[in-house]
């Protein structure tokens, strides 16, 4: 069916190749039916899908997890009835009946491509440029892994990553980031098709995008192939096939399309992108394109070309055949590869973490808790080779290189929305456990990437570190304030202020076992004390919050994260003196710990009038009764941290002072 010729269809082009019809059907009648969505970026990318799905795609509609199947991401994804028409018609387990419910609730065909709800989607996405950097972080996986894993003769990881792209993904910023970063890291096994169609819904995008995107792609180390007819299945077909054969250099398929192609009166139009055709210009596309079927119903032919099950599963066959012999020769190394990819911790984990929490709590150095970190991950690293690191420009200040760490730790630049999205995609394709580290106010950068870690429940690291004022004379611009309570606010996503080594550690080995969510460690720039402990209260560390102190005779608590656990038991300490005893509860996780029993909870916090500290916003401490909170409620200033803590009264003789003033004593 490739090459077929085009029929002129006013103000645009389509084939009549069966196959892309079926694409402009389902899409346009899924969109009607639910009167919300975009049909004119599924419609004029029809063929783009043809030539790749039809022709180049390696993959296997049985099994969507198989390891070396090729990875394809759709990074605009409002055009997500695409991809789900693409499943639907390729045998993947969708069927017609969740087409017809697309954008309803509990379907499997959500406004947009949502990893885990549809089975074949590889990322969520949606926001815009998210797509393409994911897809980047999978491309170097995928090279990462093949370089560990294959040997001579055995090659078991093979697989390129496919992407398209629009407009809107290339005008978001973080879409630079990712096509610099790939073509240093000359990811040759990534291709990405541009749908260079010139409407976003405010209209034809010369009035704000006149990039010369051939040339910036070029220009950071990109192959570029066309501008071609993206309406031309053959040439869009070859150009893929040179794409494959490419070395050294990622590649970008410029595809000049008309959006809503095929239908008569909103092709090329700003009207097609952003809302249904309406059932008189769904009857004029069908006239146009000579497909007279009924909605969501298809002939035999067309189902029959798309079937990719019969293909998929002797792909994946041949796959197993070539594992088997790898397997073979090389029978620990395949066990490890189907390990990483499974997404398990070694052997001997647990074991592991139980002896780097207990060698960080015999500790009785005072440290910073970014030092801490480094500690912990040089016990780790060599133990666990998923870990995969990694620092925007500040490797020397986050700590995050441990000893040998060598290609298992990247410099990323200074590209913190860029990094947590390539993490993102790297914890996607599996095969490792990234983490990486920026200044804690800088998470505001790649604050929607971790968003979007936390809602596809992917195991992602962040190491946030010079967590506040402490971080003293950078002032303001970098004192985080309000990032802490904020980043709490992101469901499924832990978020850890450790006060002292023991507490990072617990920090470290629960983000690194949690499967399913991702992990914010927020660390100090500035040594903090070590904290003694009974083995039952570092046991307690792993639940969010504990009693640090106990005192029959107390008459109030105080709730502490962090830096600021310090200066609570220094408090203390002055109370004592003062007659007035107190207990002290620290919260590394305060995520953790409200998640626990309401009896366990009840009995840290006691029925005493509680005090919060946090060198941040105190309205957060409202959620837990605080009837006063010493923190930071304004910017902060640039000084050395001992000044800038006494300006703000984040003082143990301030906090002492207030909760006797508050007590009455």
């Amino acid at each position: 069916m490739a090459g077929q010729s085009s029929i002129r269809i006013e103000h645009g082009e389509a084939s009549r190749d069966p196959r892309a019809s079926a694409l402009r059907a389902l899409a346009m009648d899924a969109v009607q039916q639910a009167n919300s969505g975009h049909p004119g970026a599924p419609m004029g990318m029809a063929e783009m899908a043809v030539a790749l799905w039809g022709s180049h795609l390696k993959h296997n509609p049985a099994n969507p997890g198989w390891i070396d199947r090729d990875r394809f991401v759709l990074s605009n994804g409002h055009a997500s009835m695409l991809l789900y028409a693409l499943l639907h018609l390729t045998g993947y387990d969708l069927a017609v009946e969740e087409l017809k419910h697309f954008r309803q609730l509990h379907s499997r065909t959500p406004g947009h491509p949502e990893r885990g709800i549809t089975p074949g989607v590889e990322t969520t996405t949606g926001p815009l440029g998210q797509g393409i950097t994911n897809a980047v972080g999978m491309a170097l996986a995928e090279k990462r892994l093949a370089a560990e894993f294959n040997r001579p003769g055995h090659t078991v990881i093979d697989h390129h990553t496919y992407v398209f792209l629009g407009d809107g993904c290339l005008m978001e910023g973080i879409s630079q980031e990712a096509i610099s970063l790939a073509g240093v890291w000359q990811l040759d096994k990534l291709v990405a098709l541009y749908d260079d169609n010139g409407i976003s819904i405010d209209g034809p995008v010369q009035g704000w995008f006149r990039d010369d995107t051939p040339g910036r792609f070029r220009a950071c180390g990109w192959d570029v192939i066309g501008p071609l007819d993206g309406h031309d299945i053959g040439a869009v077909e070859a150009a893929v096939a040179q794409a494959r054969r490419g070395r050294g250099k990622p590649t970008l398929i410029v595809c000049r399309t008309t959006i809503g192609a095929g239908s008569p009166g909103r092709a090329g139009t700003a009207k097609a992108p952003g809302e249904p055709l309406g059932v008189d210009e769904i009857a004029a596309t069908r006239e146009a394109l000579g497909w007279s079927y009924p909605p969501f119903e298809l002939p035999d032919d067309a189902r029959a070309a798309w079937d990719a099950r019969t293909a998929g599963e002797q792909a994946e066959a041949r796959w197993q055949e070539r594992f088997e012999a790898y397997r073979a020769a090389h029978p620990e190394l395949a066990a490890e590869l189907q390990r990483r990819m499974a997404g398990t911790l070694p052997t001997g984990w647990d074991a592991l973490r139980k002896a780097v929490v207990e060698h960080e709590a015999a500790r009785a150095d005072d440290v910073a808790t970014r030092k801490a970190s480094q500690q912990v991950l040089a016990q780790l690293a060599p133990k666990v080779p998923e870990l995969f690191g990694g620092s925007a420009d500040l490797t020397g200040s986050n700590l995050t290189d441990f000893p040998e760490a060598g290609a298992r730790h990247l410099s990323y630049g200074v590209r913190e929305f860029g990094m947590a999205a390539v993490m993102n995609g790297m914890a996607l394709h599996g095969g490792f456990i990234p983490y990486g580290g920026t200044f804690l106010t800088f998470s505001d950068y790649s604050r929607n990437a971790i968003r979007m870690a936390a809602l596809m429940k992917l195991r992602v690291i962040h190491v946030f570190t010079h967590d506040s004022i402490g971080l003293g004379e950078d002032g303001p611009t970098h004192q985080s304030v309000e990032h802490a309570a904020s980043l709490r606010l992101i469901p499924n996503l832990a978020v850890w202020r450790p006060c002292d080594p023991a507490e990072t550690a617990v920090a470290w080995t629960e983000a690194m076992a949690a499967a399913t969510q991702p992990s914010a460690l927020l660390l100090s720039r500035q040594t903090l004390p070590t904290q003694p402990r009974s083995a039952a209260q570092v046991a307690a560390i792993a639940r969010g919050g504990y009693v640090l102190v106990e005192d029959e005779a107390a008459r109030a608590t105080v709730l502490a994260t962090g830096s600021e656990v310090g200066l609570a038991m220094r408090a203390r300490q002055l109370l004592a003196e003062r007659g007035v005893p107190v207990r002290v509860v620290s919260i590394p996780g305060s995520t953790r710990f409200d998640r626990q029993d309401r009896a366990y909870r009840e009995q840290v916090l006691g029925m005493l009038p509680r005090f919060g500290v946090e060198a941040g916003v105190t309205a957060w401490w409202g959620q837990y009764g605080c009837v006063a909170a010493l923190g930071v409620d304004s910017f902060g200033e640039s000084a050395p941290a001992a000044d800038v803590f006494d300006h703000f009264g984040l003082t143990p003789q301030a906090l002492a002072d207030r909760i006797q003033e508050t007590l009455g004593s």
